[in-house]
């Protein structure tokens, strides 16, 4: 290590000695001492840059060899030229930077180059190899301020988001300050406006928070700008940060005191409206060190209840620019507030129109949503609109444009919606036809062998089975059974395939019948509306509840709906024959399974039936054209009562009066 040079320049008072020392590695070293009465201090520079009358000129003086720049020390080497490690050629040019002087003082505003020991490598035009590594490092320098230290940072760099939405400005050497002149300095030359919270002065430094990026972002560029009364220049550090300490705990009882002095001088009664804008940022309540952030559930839940214990008679409430996420706290609104009208969150965060579930309630006719997340994810006006209206179908104002008239029912009391009707036959005869059709059906179809009902299906007909389209794996479904041979011609593309899945004549009809699971139905949850009738064709619907039965121990306990389309045509005397079979299976509803299987079924035609005594079938045919039922009825139910006739009848007549009992019952 060979000393090169030692140069020494005085001032009044004052005396500065650099010795700029050359390395091993061809790097220099420059350490500097102040004399000044009769001592000597060795050390750096502090965090501000020094007045420009102290800065050395380009070439002028001893010190004529490379500068020294001291982040070199702060940042591992680069791998490449002119990267993180080494001088930039940043003390080589002008400071970009427009100086404001906050001092009465003159100084000198000539052209000269300075140097600042700070100062990261400079990239012209900002899109070069250094930004593209600053960007991949997660937007801070080398080393280990990867998390958003902006000390020092690229001029042209920003703040990045941050999770809390808070950020902590920091000066250095911010005690010599006073509050008023630091805040009013920053506040003339920052292109945002921005409100100060918790200021406050730690060790040497000062802080205090802001909760808007593009704040932050202006704050960081102001670092350098002020110049204080004493020539140095103001640094200005932004950092992501937690929100204040203060803003985690609820607010104090003095504290809603001044909330609700505050909303009182808010509150308009000719209009009975109370303007909760930007409320956070309330002078009054930002001078006793209060903030009311309401998107935070306690202070949310502060002024809804001033609302409701002072002004429950509310008709118009704007709750504009107040950061707002989530309505969870306002849907008490609806019982609280009953008579608002108006409703203004415009400017907040809301990211989803399901927000709005939570306050439907309310008969709003006039709301703002506009400036909030949730505007951006429609693809037009008309389904932003129709999506709102969904939610407040008497809205005749959003966003501040008038909306046509809403179309609905004036139906001020609760209406009852008739029950829906049941079977739709057309007439006795056609009645009576399919009824006796259905219920030899089903009895071969529940039976232990379905063989039989080849019987009952025409050579050529043909048969689909459909299930309802999903994206769910079938295997997980209960309709996994069914899923395989499904024909929704939703899910199968392929027309190969669809008419693979048709099954032809009568034998393959049968025979798939046949493979699908052992069931037994409801015949009394039987739905039939008859489509078609001629003298050569009947089409009908008929729609019930079904469950799977015991087979080889093992049970289906889901109980599923069906609905099947039979066109038919004339068969012997009084028959009909199957042509098509359209088969269409689903889980059954809440409702369908409530009222399944609570009328006795009927004995299947191929179980034994046991041998009555001569006494019970007097009283099967007594109670048989007593009830009206036929015997296969009448005779479940005096076997379901015991045989007892009184109490037969008493139940025939309540199941009868609470139309539970089948017509397929009564047919003889």
């Amino acid at each position: 290590m060979d000393r090169v040079n030692v140069c020494q320049r005085s001032y009044p008072n004052l005396a500065v000695v650099a010795h700029v020392v050359s390395q091993d590695q061809g790097d220099f070293m420059v350490s500097r001492e102040v004399r000044s009465q009769g001592f000597i201090v060795r050390g750096e520079h502090d965090d501000r840059t020094a007045p420009q009358q102290y800065r050395n000129r380009k070439g002028r003086g001893g010190n004529k060899g490379r500068s020294y720049d001291r982040s070199r020390r702060d940042r591992p080497r680069g791998g490449h030229p002119g990267g993180f490690g080494g001088p930039g050629p940043r003390s080589r040019l002008d400071d970009p930077d427009g100086d404001v002087t906050m001092s009465d003082n003159s100084q000198d505003n000539s052209s000269q180059n300075r140097f600042n020991p700070y100062s990261r490598p400079f990239r012209k035009g900002g899109d070069g190899r250094f930004d593209r590594d600053r960007r991949g490092r997660g937007g801070g320098g080398g080393g280990g301020n990867r998390g958003g230290n902006f000390r020092g940072a690229d001029r042209g760099g920003g703040v990045g988001k941050t999770r809390s939405g808070w950020y902590k400005v920091t000066i250095p050497h911010g005690k010599k300050y006073d509050k008023k002149w630091i805040l009013t300095a920053l506040q003339n030359i920052c292109s945002v406006t921005y409100t100060p919270v918790q200021y406050h002065v730690d060790h040497n430094r000062a802080h205090f928070y802001v909760d808007d990026s593009s704040a932050a972002n202006a704050l960081h560029r102001c670092s350098h700008k002020i110049t204080d009364t004493d020539g140095y220049k103001v640094e200005v550090h932004v950092n992501p940060s937690n929100p204040p300490s203060f803003l985690l705990t609820d607010l104090k009882p003095e504290h809603l005191e001044h909330l609700k002095q505050c909303m009182a001088k808010r509150f308009d009664g000719s209009q009975q409206s109370l303007d909760l804008n930007n409320i956070r940022t309330d002078p009054d309540l930002a001078s006793q060190n209060i903030e009311v952030t309401l998107n935070r559930k306690s202070n949310m839940e502060a002024v809804i209840k001033i609302i409701q214990e002072n002004i429950p008679e509310l008709t118009c409430l704007n709750m504009s620019n107040n950061r707002i996420h989530k309505l969870d706290e306002l849907s008490e609104l609806v019982t609280k507030v009953p008579n608002l009208k108006t409703l203004n969150l415009s400017h907040n965060e809301l990211k989803s129109d399901r927000e709005l579930d939570k306050v439907k309630g309310l008969k709003l006719v006039e709301l703002w949503l506009n400036r909030n997340p949730l505007c951006d994810f429609f693809k037009d006006q008309p389904s932003y609109i129709s999506a709102v209206r969904q939610r407040f179908p008497r809205l005749l104002k959003l966003d501040g444009n008038d909306l046509p008239p809403p179309i609905g029912f004036d139906v001020e009391t609760p209406t009852t919606i008739p029950p829906c009707k049941g079977s739709c036959f057309g007439s006795d005869e056609i009645k009576a036809l399919i009824l006796r059709f259905l219920q030899q059906y089903y009895s071969i179809y529940d039976s232990g062998d379905r063989q039989p009902l080849l019987d009952a299906y025409h050579d050529g007909a043909s048969l689909s089975l459909t299930t309802p389209y999903s994206t769910q794996n079938p295997s997980r479904s209960s309709l996994g059974e069914y899923h395989k041979d499904t024909r929704n011609l939703k899910r199968i593309k392929d027309s190969t395939v669809r008419f693979r899945l048709l099954k032809h004549t009568r034998l393959n009809v049968v025979a798939f019948l046949n493979e699908l699971p052992k069931t037994q139905h409801d015949i009394a949850s039987f739905t039939v509306d008859v489509n078609t009738y001629t003298n050569m064709l009947l089409s009908f619907t008929v729609s019930g509840v079904f469950k799977e039965v015991v087979v080889d121990g093992k049970s289906r306990e889901s109980t599923m709906a069906f609905s099947r389309v039979f066109i038919t045509v004339p068969a012997g005397g009084s028959g009909l024959c199957i042509v098509n079979d359209q088969m269409f299976i689903r889980m059954a509803t809440t409702e369908e399974i409530r009222r399944a299987f609570v009328a006795p079924a009927p004995t299947p035609s191929s179980s034994p039936v046991p041998t009555l005594t001569a006494p019970q079938q007097e009283m099967l045919t007594a109670f048989s054209l007593k009830s009206g039922m036929n015997l296969e009825w009448s005779q479940k139910c005096l076997q379901d009562n015991g045989w007892d006739f009184n109490t037969a009848a008493q139940v025939f007549t309540k199941l009868k009066t609470e139309g539970k009992i089948p017509d397929v019952a009564f047919i003889k």
